[in-house]
């Protein structure tokens, strides 16, 4: 987690319009070396353990802190079932590191429910944008479900201010890595999603699969769905991925195969890409 950072914050506030009758406020808190952007969400969000709604807010605080573009839910006491929360036992966990708070953090708590305990399962950041505001981890086994209105919703957040589009291409992708060609290929999807890197999905048809290694791994997207196949490089583990029933909004990506841009070669119509820089660079972001 990141160091305590002193200095004064500053709130701006930002006042934008969906329609001419719903003002929406933002506020971006300033420290010395960090930003912690907030906003106030207008989605019916509730989490359940079993049949129990631990969290119930119609009115849930999003936010997101510096280099990490993923958002998160904090919660007023008033949303939440306290009375299920106890200080928390035992040292706070490291991993996954990405289900864990980036920053200070005031108070642990566990949760007791239903006769079981879920150790670390809320805390209060020491940081004053979120003051008071409870914040639940969306790690897999720790909450049953969350759910946005009458939509089950997993592994985090959707955030309000992300565009996912797949648009098909012509575009001449060459993948390689470590001098080896996996992929070429002049009829991709390209895959743009605020934050991130271009995504290049590419034809099966148009995949070296005897360069790549099945892999049992899986994982899920609140944008794009479950990515249900993945597949190594030599030493590179889950580098490559495919959807085979992804979301409508990107159905055109359903069965293609697409690779970290961050950790493969890439050229674009014969220009070789540098390597982008994205949350994804960081191993223990991606699949091991």
């Amino acid at each position: 987690m990141a160091p305590h950072v002193g200095g004064d914050f500053k709130y701006i506030s930002v006042t934008s319009r969906r329609t001419a009758a719903v003002p929406k406020r933002v506020e971006i808190a300033h420290t010395d070396q960090m930003t912690v952007y907030t906003e106030h969400g207008e989605k019916w969000v509730r989490a359940y353990v079993g049949e129990t709604a631990v969290v119930d807010s119609r009115a849930p605080m999003i936010f997101k802190e510096p280099a990490f573009p993923i958002p998160w839910y904090a919660f007023t006491g008033a949303d939440i079932r306290r009375d299920l929360l106890r200080p928390a036992v035992g040292a706070p966990p490291t991993e996954p590191s990405f289900f864990l708070p980036r920053g200070p953090v005031a108070q642990w708590f566990d949760l007791e429910i239903e006769g079981r305990v879920v150790p670390h399962a809320a805390w209060i950041r020491d940081d004053p944008a979120l003051r008071d505001r409870y914040i639940f981890s969306w790690q897999p086994g720790v909450l049953d479900r969350w759910m946005e209105e009458d939509e089950e919703v997993r592994g985090h957040p959707r955030d309000p201010r992300k565009r996912v589009e797949a648009i098909a291409s012509s575009r001449r992708i060459e993948i390689s890595a470590n001098g080896r060609a996996l992929a070429r290929s002049a009829r991709p999807v390209l895959l743009f999603e605020t934050d991130l890197p271009i995504r290049f999905y590419l034809p099966r048809e148009d995949v070296d699969f005897a360069a790549l290694t099945a892999s049992t791994n899986s994982s899920h997207c609140p944008y794009k769905g479950d990515a249900d196949q993945y597949w190594d490089a030599g030493e590179l583990r889950n580098v490559a991925w495919s959807y085979s029933a992804p979301y409508r909004a990107v159905g055109n990506i359903a069965g293609m195969v697409a690779f970290y841009n961050e950790i493969v070669d890439v050229t674009i119509d014969g220009v070789p890409q540098a390597r982008p820089d994205s949350v994804f660079s960081d191993p223990a972001n991606r699949p091991n």
